[in-house]
């Protein structure tokens, strides 16, 4: 192996080093600004309510007004195939939305959508003022118009920012479509005259999210999950990954926006853009230390007597099956088309259309064997079987280059102290022999590629979550292997017993060995930074990836024992080449 040919991968290591471990995350300026006192006085009364139809007429929202001293709070649970929501009247928000086909392997029950909720922040809640404004959490009346359909309501009088008060019914209505995540949440406003107002801040009210989406899981130990917050402007998704205690505002035009983790997602999809304003996430620390991830969109100030701000939520999985559904009309219980919510996706970037053709290969081969961490062994081999002409092609650039190697020195010492005419004749020789210096950089930037497309995939391809390999070993390839849980957590390790990790470990030392044997031995620095990567590089990636998903290791482990009997053959040639070349040499002499 020539010197130029380690450089390359020492630097090609340290960028791929680079990109699993520096991650955009850390950002200043945490939030600490402190809520501000409510403009909203909310009036004791409780309102019997009339069905809404959604027709051009301004819609008289309740009516029969009642006066009642004596609610109390109610929890309504609706059970659908995909979903279990549980709302509450204290702001008529959501409480609960379980998953009920995704499973929590901690809890053992459905995906918990709706994590951290408190009394003073729940999912769908809305404020009023600035985004800085607590949560209403006063208690609304509440009727159950169908099986889908809840509607909570209470009447507000406010104080806008230009001292004048307006009093209106506000109504929360969530409708539910079984067999779908989709859901929609109307607030309806009808003031009390054909001036009503609400402008605090600049603003009508706030709409957010949950306070964070589940599962639970620890950013300390693991690195490989994350939020993001994703806005979609209709043709580009804007996705930015948050850290604790951050508090920051979007200002861009948006179709769509919410908060992703790496497997589910909420979206929240305003009907009418126009009235919307700007975004905001947060990441506030709230509830037992565990930072909240949350989007908080604004709606514009509101100026007249009926108003009705239909919002689509999708709380649900982060895949593709379920959320092209809303690109075609007919594919969905809702009619909508074209919002496009795959944008959402994580990909790897400008390598995206790698990770597709890598998805691709690999779903055809799990059509026949059903099991994915099979198909990540055949997937394996067929991607280094069409390697194989590229390995060897640098395999043998290697061994040309260890031929002219003499005659390179040489000209180095006599053109030392003239560039110009060195590389001339480094030119000549090398078209002479026939040897190109970057064919052996070309396998090599080939297999970085694909090793981060694979990398993306594995980390965030949703087949993988639960899908196990070998029971009791492996037996979820979204995550590391597991065959001992220790009682405490070890720095760098987390509290699991990984075999995986060591697997690859002993493959990669094993690969750098035949690698390192293939050719002759260098001397002097060149020899060091051989040693270097030879052994130090596969340590430094044990550490690196040991909590790293186990499709992933499988992927790297596989891959480098397939090509440990790609390099025997390849060396088995070089010999055979090299013993060709020592008698055609003897033969000239002669």
């Amino acid at each position: 192996m020539n010197k130029n040919t380690i450089i390359a991968m020492l630097l090609s290591t340290i960028v791929l080093i680079g990109a699993f471990i520096i991650q955009p995350i850390l950002f200043p300026n945490a939030y600490t600004a402190e809520r501000k006192e409510n403009s909203v006085i909310p009036q004791d009364e409780q309102f019997d309510t009339e069905d809404i139809e959604n027709t051009q007429k301004k819609i008289s929202i309740l009516s029969d007004i009642e006066e009642n001293d004596k609610l109390e709070e109610k929890k309504i649970v609706l059970n659908f195939e995909k979903i279990e929501v549980e709302l509450t009247n204290r702001g008529g928000d959501i409480i609960s939305f379980k998953l009920n086909d995704h499973i929590d392997v901690d809890t053992g029950e459905g995906v918990q959508m709706v994590d951290n909720v408190s009394e003073f922040n729940r999912a769908c809640a809305l404020s009023f003022g600035d985004v800085y404004s607590p949560i209403i959490n006063d208690l609304f009346t509440v009727e159950q118009k169908d099986e889908n359909t809840v509607l909570f309501t209470k009447k507000f009088r406010v104080k806008n920012d230009d001292e004048s008060e307006s009093s209106f019914i506000l109504g929360k209505r969530y409708t539910f479509m079984p067999g779908e995540f989709m859901f929609k949440l109307d607030v309806l406003i009808h003031g009390e005259n054909e001036e009503n107002k609400i402008d605090i801040a600049n603003t009508g009210y706030n709409l957010r999210t949950s306070p964070q989406i589940g599962p639970h899981y620890d950013p300390k130990l693991n690195r490989y999950e994350n939020r993001q917050f994703i806005s979609f402007n209709g043709s580009k998704a804007k996705r930015q990954i948050i850290s604790s205690r951050q508090f920051k505002e979007y200002q861009k035009p948006y179709m769509w926006n919410g908060i992703a983790g790496k497997y589910f997602v909420e979206l929240v999809i305003p009907e009418n853009k126009m009235v919307m304003n700007n975004s905001y996430y947060s990441s506030q620390v709230e509830v037992n230390e565990y930072a909240n991830a949350q989007a908080i969109m604004v709606r514009k100030p509101i100026n007249e007597q009926d108003v009705q701000d239909t919002y689509y939520m999708y709380f649900g999985p982060r895949n593709e099956k379920d959320l092209k559904v809303y690109n075609l009309a007919d594919k969905n219980g809702w009619g909508l088309n074209g919002l496009r919510l795959s944008e959402c996706l994580q990909s790897s970037g400008w390598l995206g259309w790698l990770e597709t053709i890598l998805k691709w290969i690999m779903e055809i081969v799990n059509r026949f064997v059903h099991n994915w961490g099979i198909s990540i062994i055949l997937m394996t081999i067929i991607i280094k079987t069409i390697m194989f002409p590229f390995t060897k092609k640098q395999s043998m650039g290697t061994l040309k280059m260890q031929e002219i190697q003499p005659k390179i020195k040489a000209i180095q010492e006599k053109y030392k102290d003239n560039p110009q005419k060195l590389n001339e004749a480094m030119t000549k020789v090398y078209q002479e022999s026939g040897y190109n210096p970057m064919s052996g950089c070309l396998p090599m930037i080939v297999q970085f590629l694909i090793l981060f497309a694979m990398y993306n995939l594995f980390n965030n391809y949703f087949e993988f979550r639960g899908s196990v390999f070998i029971p009791g070993w492996i037996s979820d390839l979204s995550v590391g292997d597991s065959v001992y849980t220790f009682r405490r957590s070890i720095p760098f390790f987390g509290n699991q017993l990984r075999i995986l990790p060591l697997i690859y470990l002993a493959s990669q030392l094993f690969y750098g060995k035949i690698t390192g044997n293939g050719g002759t031995a260098s001397a002097g620095s060149s020899q060091m930074q051989m040693k270097m990567m030879m052994y130090g590089m596969p340590i430094v990636f044990f550490f690196i990836f040991y909590n790293a998903p186990s499709g992933l290791l499988l992927y790297w482990t596989v891959s480098n024992i397939f090509q440990m009997g790609q390099q025997i053959v390849i060396n088995n040639m070089m010999k055979k080449k090299r013993a060709e070349t020592r008698l055609e040499d003897k033969k000239r002499k002669r």
